[in-house]
Order: C-alpha cells, then structure tokens, then sequence
C-alpha cells in the first residue's frame, strides 16, 4: 500500500547511486567495510546465499550492490575484463584513507598525488574490478587558475 506521504527519493538517498555488480558480493561487502568503513544498511539473499540486492553507507552516500546473475546477464568488471567507470569518493584525510583501503586489498594504479586541479588524489583497482579514485580537496581554484595549471604541465 502506497500514500501520498511517500518520498519519491527516501531519506538517505540522493539523486544518484551506484550500483555495482561483484562476483562474490558478500566478499565485496566485507572489503568495503574494511576499506572504505562502509556500513550495511540491507542485505536480500537470494538462490544459493548469493547476494540479490545490498546497500551500503559510505560516508554520506549510498553504493548498492548484487552478485553477478549470468542467467540474467549481470556480470562484473573481472568476468568483462574491464570497466569503463570510476567510483569517485572524496574523503577527510585521503592518505589515511588509500592506505586503509590498500591494506584491504586494494591495488594501487595511481598513488597520491597533488594535482593541478586542487585536491590531493589517488587511483586503486578493489578485489572485485572496480576502479576508485580517492580525494581530498586542499585548495580552492578558479576554471582559470585550473586551465593554467594543466596547461604548464606540458
């Protein structure tokens, strides 16, 4: 039963989310967890204990989650080799953080650096194929002072 009282968008939830496909969805929970301080919210297991739908927290934003479903063509980046997309966090203290997430498990692709643009940032690749980059905003810019910046790089 529906009402008129219900949000269109629940509390907790903004107007984007990412939902992410793992082989081993309950592994990928786990590693999130221990990386990132993810905190579940929900779980749904389905057929065999796979995980049919999950929502974590991560800091203010939720990242849903399912393992892969071959049968309804629902893999993740390690069965596709690859994954064109990059989850963005940014973060208090962005050393502290890659390297809790390296201590997880993460692969470094890119470590932590100053960048042009003002936020020191890093790259890693999760267990699961995932690709993060991980921020900290250190300086404030203008569009300008951002061009200028990237253009003396060369």
């Amino acid at each position: 039963m529906t009402s008129a009282a219900v949000k269109p968008i629940p509390d907790g939830m903004h107007s984007l989310t990412p939902y992410l496909v793992c082989a081993n969805a309950a592994d990928a929970i786990a590693f999130y967890t221990k990386a990132f301080n993810a905190v579940e919210q929900y779980r749904l297991n389905g057929p065999g204990g796979k995980v049919m739908h999950a929502s974590l927290k991560i800091g203010d934003s939720m990242l849903m989650l399912t393992d892969e479903w071959p049968d309804h063509r629902t893999f993740g980046p390690l069965t596709l080799n690859g994954t064109p997309v990059t989850i963005h966090l940014y973060v208090q203290d962005v050393d502290a953080s890659f390297k809790q997430a390296v201590d997880a498990g993460a692969t470094v692709v890119m470590p932590v650096t100053d960048m042009f643009w003002g936020d020191r940032y890093g790259q890693l690749k999760d267990p699961f194929g995932h690709s993060w980059s991980l921020a900290t905003h250190t300086r404030d810019l203008s569009t300008e002072e951002i061009q200028q910046a990237m253009a003396a790089m060369k």
